[in-house]
């Protein structure tokens, strides 16, 4: 447990070992002067109930995987197709009556209840169908196959009917609504034939079960594959981690137990089981799972690991950081599973179709039936019962329902692997039509790590009093000029003094007291504030900025002291990123509070195609505003809390993974890395998405643009054909595994 000033910041359930936070916390319990916080109302009852039996070293359930099954969080499950319909524990869609899957996927392989029950099903129905068929091509023994085809129908075939029962009290018409419709007119038509005498058709309707069953079983088994990402996310984290006691003594413990400030030994080839500092050590760590760069990244003493990546031939002691909900992989997987279950606008127009479409096959199943009983050939009856049937069983708008969000999930899950985080269907979709990025220098095409070039100052002021006083005055900024300007004077081994009365103006810079003596840094427009001649050192400041540095003035007791320059290297692939999005004809905006010379130096050794230099943080998102009233279409790439407001209001906000929390809350996709690289494969896996959505769509659609009229018998007149119910049913199913097996495809695309 971690405290500060008193308050607990952070918990481990000591029942089920979740971690969890105070705030959200389902409830507390003080036992022997300690509070503990637990994740539900379940694991506070259990630990009230005996608590030291839950705070025993080595108790049996000290680790999730030992504990009881009623004892773990209850897992909310899901809708593919209707992410709004959520409940706990296992079920069906009231709205479409597919069954629900986790909200999240688990490492665990989980035994699937509906996958088995189905194919449990489907196996006793097809060796039931089998003499039924038989029998039924040559027009012996109706009895037997009404015997025979019964518990197909009946037993095999009762969950499709009770689907199909539940869309009528829903009042959601479905897929099961046409296939109750279709395979128990056939039966009851069939058993009312068997004793009038007439032809029976048993072996339409034991085989359309049957061959829906198998489509049920096909299509779990194909959406369990869409869940592999983040299972594959999930399988990074290691069981254990060799933990290090203040005596120096070390110990393998579960992963689970880990806290925020313990200290953790990673031998060569392990991997780091949680997001950490370096504190002493050397090595090269492969972090290609979680940024998608297949190139290690060397670490020594102060860097960051993150939990789930490979630690190459070096060894190192870390100190963990964020363990459990809080690590980057972690919060990688929930963001994967959200943007999962979000809805692309172009959902839409699957919605509006399918909300018309299955009243409308009704109504053209009727129509046809009615038709082929007035005017079609003897025996009237019997062809248009079955026309009829292969009418409601071939147009099944699963396919259609499903195209959008099989390729939504499969290509979110894609992109996590390649350092891609996706937040909402939605930018997917939009990202693919961007034709202007808006982005932001320092720390986006830079690095974000200014460091000094050169200290000017004015005459009768000493270079290293300069240094000293700005420094002083910025040492409590989180700015990353002020940074440079700390370290540089930590470089040259200067005494920095307290500051008093410090104020920030933004914009502009920061004053305040050193040393009793008044001390400003910051840009033109502070000068301006304070009304203090720069003249002094006003050439020199031009010549620096056309150098591409970053220039700021030093005010002290009133009168311009000289000037800090500070340069921020820009990113090593910054200059291929930006190739790369001009071949794939994005107009660049680089938007900075930076001086217009500095700004326009480093716009011309990228090639970027326009600068809106000096721009205060609160005008930001008025840019991003003009240019979408300009008729363009504005992604957004920033890092900063500044940034927050114009990737809002952006058409497609990109924060960079390496920036703040408030930057990638506020964007639609997030770059782990935080290379604009990303950009560009976020743009590649976007066109992929879309195309395979549009493809799904098609397949859908003119499957049942096709498929009706044949079914209908419009061809019959012209070629004698007509379309079989038990073809229809195949197609049926061939139908909706077509769409998800093509959604599938988008695991290969390369990003």
């Amino acid at each position: 447990m971690r405290q500060y000033n008193e308050q607990v910041l952070f918990e481990i359930d000591p029942v089920c070992h979740m971690n969890v936070m105070p705030e959200t916390a389902a409830g507390q319990y003080e036992y022997q002067g300690k509070k503990y916080y637990f994740c539900s109302p379940r694991c506070l009852e259990r630990f009230r109930t005996d608590p030291a039996r839950f705070l025993t070293v080595g108790a049996v359930y000290d680790r999730p995987s030992a504990m009881a099954a009623t004892d773990r969080p209850e897992t909310t499950f899901t809708c593919p197709m209707h992410p709004e319909v959520q409940q706990v524990g296992p079920g069906l869609c009231p709205k479409c009556g597919m069954a629900l899957e986790p909200e999240v996927a688990t490492l665990e392989e989980e035994k699937n209840p509906e996958l088995t029950d189905m194919t449990r099903r489907f196996w006793i129905a097809a060796v039931l169908t089998i003499p039924v068929v038989a029998l039924g091509m040559m027009e012996m023994y109706p009895v037997a196959q009404l015997i025979l085809a019964t518990p197909v129908v009946l037993w095999a075939g009762w969950p499709l009917f009770q689907r199909a029962r539940a869309s009528v009290v829903n009042r959601s018409p479905n897929m099961f609504t046409l296939i109750g419709m279709g395979t128990g007119t056939a039966y009851i038509y069939s058993v009312v034939a068997v004793f009038e005498k007439l032809s029976v058709y048993f072996e339409a309707a034991a085989v359309i079960t049957t061959l829906v069953l198998l489509g049920q079983v096909l299509e779990l088994r194909a959406r369990s594959r869409t869940g592999l990402a983040i299972k594959a996310l999930l399988g990074l984290v290691p069981k254990t981690a060799r933990r290090i006691a203040p005596d120096g003594t070390e110990s393998d413990v579960p992963v689970e137990h880990i806290r925020i400030g313990d200290t953790l030994r990673v031998r060569p080839g392990e991997k780091i089981p949680v997001d950490g500092i370096v504190l002493e050590g050397y090595s090269s760590v492969d972090e290609s799972m979680i940024t998608g760069e297949p190139i290690p990244v060397e670490k020594t003493a102060g860097a960051r690991v993150i939990g789930g990546t490979i630690n190459g031939s070096g060894a190192m002691v870390i100190r963990a950081e964020r363990v459990g909900r809080e690590t980057l992989l972690a919060q990688i997987v929930s963001m994967v599973a959200q943007a999962q279950r979000s809805r692309a606008p172009i959902q839409r127009l699957a919605d509006v179709v399918s909300g018309y479409f299955v009243p409308a096959v009704v109504i053209a199943a009727a129509a046809t039936f009615v038709v082929w009983l007035a005017l079609g050939p003897e025996p009237r009856l019997s062809r248009a019962v079955l026309n009829a049937v292969a009418v409601l069983i071939i147009a099944c708008p699963c396919a259609l329902g499903l195209a959008t969000p099989m390729s939504i999930m499969v290509a979110v899950g894609r992109g996590a692997t390649a350092g891609v985080l996706v937040k909402n269907a939605e930018a997917v979709e939009v990202l693919e039509k961007v034709d202007t990025l808006v982005v932001d220098k320092t720390g986006t095409l830079t690095e974000g790590k200014p460091k000094v070039a050169n200290v000017a100052p004015a005459t009768g002021f000493p270079p290293d009093d300069v240094l000293r006083l700005a420094a002083s005055l910025e040492q409590g900024s989180e700015h990353p000029l002020a940074g440079g300007i700390v370290r540089a004077a930590a470089e040259r081994s200067l005494h920095l003094s307290g500051a008093s009365s410090v104020r920030a103006i933004p914009g502009k810079g920061v004053i305040g007291t050193v040393e009793g003596r008044f001390v400003g840094v910051g840009n033109p427009a502070l000068l301006e504030e304070l009304k203090v001649d720069a003249s002094p050192v006003r050439h020199q400041a031009e010549i620096l900025r056309n150098e591409g540095q970053t220039v700021m003035f030093v005010v002290i007791d009133g009168n311009v002291g000289g000037l800090v320059s500070v340069t921020d290297p820009i990113r090593e692939l910054t200059p291929e990123a930006v190739r790369n999005l001009h071949r794939d004809n994005i107009r660049i905006v680089m938007l900075t509070g930076d001086n217009r010379a500095t700004a326009q130096a480093v716009a011309k050794k990228l090639g970027i195609d326009e600068v809106e230099a000096e721009v205060l943080p609160e005008t930001k998102a008025e840019v991003v505003k003009q240019l979408q009233q300009d008729g363009h279409i504005v992604a957004m790439a920033g890092d900063g809390i500044n940034d927050a407001p114009a990737l809002a209001q952006a058409d497609v906000g990109i924060a960079m993974g390496t920036g703040t929390d408030v930057a990638m809350k506020a964007a639609g996709i997030t770059l782990v890395k935080g290379d604009l690289r990303g950009i560009y494969r976020a743009r590649v896996l976007s066109r992929a998405t879309m195309r395979n959505i549009r493809q799904n769509l098609f397949l859908a659609f003119i499957y049942n643009t096709l498929g009706v009229p044949i079914a209908a018998g419009v061809l019959y007149p012209f070629f004698g054909w007509l379309l079989n119910p038990m073809i229809a049913g195949a197609a049926m199913t061939v139908s909706s595994v077509s769409v998800i097996t093509n959604a599938l495809r988008l695991r290969k695309v390369r990003l």
